[in-house]
């Protein structure tokens, strides 16, 4: 039985992964689930997977957790620290899907110990690609994509050189606000926001969709991950969701990964690598669907995607600043601080202030030097989001 851990697991991916796993339970052994607020959700399926320890991120939830699992057998635990310690109990597949920054020490812990990471916490490679890659190079470690669009790259690139690479396209529903008049969108609610057309996803990502920042966080993922040169990276609208990714070579041949809108399509191709197996996902019928629809994305709708780029120029921790302000002017979206336009501006605010102040960009890349980074971005955020309030 291959042993599994899967951390987040009481998200859309972790439930995803959970899906997968309850179809074939003879085949695992699930080590340990961590979640933060669902205290019912990983509980019930910590006993369904009869899971050695179950976890949660929020430490005042733990007697929560404890009594939900009282006379199981399974231990309990709570804390970022105790999520660490769990990610080094040894697992022969972890799944990486805990949302933020938060999902980064975990991550190395895992690779520490020489398993197969599956990584669909993006924000590792944004805030320490260059860490997390060595870490996993220096203990013999296999790292596999889980974000729908890098896992399609990755399997296009299968029996290909990386030399033979010429573009890699990554495409982007459009989210909510698509189609939006430009002049409409410094108005959009929260509601409107948290609602996406393809995907059932949660509120943060899908929020995160509509502003793009999402797929710059993805740009910058596939610099990291393919090693390519950030100009050759391309952002296509395609609202379908049905083409995940294209890889274009030195010979003009594209080749396009096409799949349902489905996250257990990579969830299964990075738990089965590197065979595949049976997945229960929809067959497209393409005479059904008769055409993809195909748009270059508006740099005045997604400022993101310009912010990406200069995040990939000014290099350094750069990332790491790039995905605190992100994840912190988002907090002020949803408290109702920011207008949804304005996101971007204070993400801006802070890769300005935290470049000119000298030290933190250029840092040496360390999980301690990331972490304290990611601190100290968030505080500047927080400065710029209470200056847009007044």
């Amino acid at each position: 039985m291959r042993k599994v851990s899967i951390f987040g697991a009481t998200g859309s991916i972790g439930q995803n992964t959970i899906d997968l796993i309850k179809r074939a339970p003879d085949e695992y052994d699930v080590v340990a689930l961590t979640g933060a607020q669902n205290i019912a959700q990983l509980a019930a399926d910590a006993k369904a997977l009869k899971a050695k320890i179950a976890i949660t991120a929020d430490e005042a939830r733990l007697e929560d957790l404890r009594a939900a699992l009282d006379g199981t057998g399974i231990a309990v635990a709570a804390g970022a620290l105790a999520i660490v310690e769990a990610a080094h109990r040894p697992a022969d597949w972890i799944m990486s899907s805990i949302v933020g920054a938060a999902g980064l020490a975990p991550g190395i812990a895992a690779l520490s110990q020489g398993t197969t990471l599956a990584l669909a916490n993006k924000e590792s490679l944004v805030c320490a690609g260059k860490l997390l890659l060595e870490t996993g190079r220096a203990h013999g470690a296999q790292i596999l994509p889980v974000d729908s669009e890098h896992s399609a790259v990755f399997q296009a690139l299968v029996g290909e050189e990386i030399d033979a690479v010429e573009r890699i396209i990554i495409t982007a529903s459009g989210g909510a606000f698509r189609d939006w008049p430009l002049e409409n969108l410094p108005e959009a609610t929260l509601e409107q926001a948290s609602y996406h057309p393809n995907w059932d996803m949660g509120q943060r990502i899908t929020i995160d969709s509509a502003s793009m920042f999402n797929k710059a966080m993805e740009i910058i993922e596939t610099r990291e991950f393919f090693g390519v040169d950030p100009a050759m990276i391309e952002v296509l609208i395609h609202p379908q969701s049905m083409i995940h990714a294209l890889v274009g070579f030195t010979d003009g041949a594209l080749m396009a990964h096409v799949g349902p809108a489905d996250m257990r399509h990579a969830i299964g191709y990075a738990l089965h690598h590197p065979v595949r197996r049976h997945l229960p996902v929809e067959r497209l019928d393409l005479a059904k669907i008769g055409a993809f629809e195909f748009r270059a994305p508006d740099d005045l709708r997604w400022p993101a995607l310009r912010i990406a780029r200069e995040v990939m120029a000014r290099g350094g921790l750069a990332g790491a600043v790039f995905n605190a302000a992100k994840e912190t002017a988002l907090d002020g979206f949803i408290a109702g601080k920011l207008k949804f336009t304005q996101m971007s501006d204070v993400v801006s605010q802070t890769l300005d202030a935290m470049d000119a102040s000298g030290g933190h960009i250029d840092a040496t890349m360390t999980l301690d030097n990331v972490v304290e980074t990611d601190h100290q971005a968030r505080k500047v955020t927080r400065l710029a989001i209470e200056k847009k309030a007044r």
